[in-house]
């Protein structure tokens, strides 16, 4: 069972196969998880579905050159009614979920699934996914959103490749709980794209068709026996799928929890509040304000918040 220190784990190794025909992400997220889940006590079902958001996350930010930062967000109706999944250019993660307890417990007495992990979709119900990138001020906020229409995250992901990128993408998530002794949440993710075909190509159509279904056959034999096993490194992994592929690993990036909440930024945003909504939120004479992704606590005096 990996450990927060696996070098094997919390790092996305970008490879190309078929003569850079096809570029791929494999991302496998340990440590990282147990960060961001660490900070919240939320109820297995919940937790699941951060964890497989978290790594979708990730995937999909690999996929972008942008300096910045890259948000994965959903707004549904169901038991999870929102997540949000931040992933900076320089590889900080943060991540947490919004949730209904109740409606949680009920859905899941209808289905006769307490407490078990289902399909991310039948937890959040109907709503969007949105990707947004964001490279600060002066310039252009890129934003991409489909409806959560899918048996799950994946189809989810690949309804919004499918609409709005029209690249043709294959992906597959895994998600493992914590089993027996261990606490640890795994998740991981490998996606194909086909890139922009280059002049001379002298490969048919049908070639081309044949070529691509390999690759993805390949791609969805990789099971989670495999992608969790802590002995084995991302290239042995990919190695063992693409070997007769021509295979060519490129780079490898490293990812850590990082939360970017300060009290600074806390203090600017209270201080635009009105004197009346701030001493509505006063209690013992203190105006307390937490982070929904770190859980850290800020404390802060009104006559300090009237001063700005």
């Amino acid at each position: 069972m990996p450990t927060q220190n696996n070098s094997n784990f919390d790092n996305c190794v970008s490879f190309f196969i078929n003569n850079g025909a096809y570029q791929g992400r494999l991302i496998r997220l340990n440590g990282v998880l147990d960060a961001i889940l660490g900070k919240h006590c939320y109820p297995r079902p919940v937790a699941a579905v951060v964890a497989e958001s978290t790594v979708l996350g990730a995937m999909l930010a690999s996929m972008l050159k942008y300096e910045g930062l890259f948000t994965l967000q959903t707004q549904s109706d169901g038991a999870v009614s929102m997540v949000v999944v931040d992933v900076t250019s320089e590889g900080k993660i943060r991540a947490c979920a919004k949730y209904d307890k109740e409606h949680l417990n009920q859905n899941q007495k209808l289905r006769k699934t307490s407490g078990e992990i289902e399909a991310s979709p039948h937890l959040m119900g109907k709503g969007h996914l949105a990707f947004t990138v964001d490279q600060g001020p002066n310039t252009e906020l890129y934003q991409g959103v489909v409806d959560l229409q899918g048996k799950n995250l994946t189809e989810c992901a690949l309804r919004y490749f499918k609409q709005s990128e029209q690249i043709d993408t294959d992906l597959k998530l895994f998600l493992q709980a914590p089993e027996g002794e261990s606490s640890a949440w795994l998740a991981a993710g490998i996606m194909l794209q086909k890139m922009p075909l280059k002049g001379g190509n002298a490969k048919s159509e049908e070639e081309m068709a044949e070529s691509w279904n390999e690759a993805k056959v390949f791609m969805q034999s990789l099971n989670a026996d495999e992608v969790f096993n802590a002995d084995l490194s991302s290239e042995q992994l990919l190695t063992r799928l693409f070997h007769s592929n021509n295979l060519n690993i490129s780079t490898t990036r490293s990812y850590h929890f990082g939360c970017r909440c300060s009290r600074e930024k806390l203090l600017n945003t209270l201080s635009t509040f009105s004197e009346d909504d701030i001493n509505a939120m006063i209690e013992n004479g203190k105006i307390t304000a937490t982070c929904n992704f770190c859980s850290e606590k800020y404390v802060f005096d009104r006559g300090e918040l009237l001063r700005q």
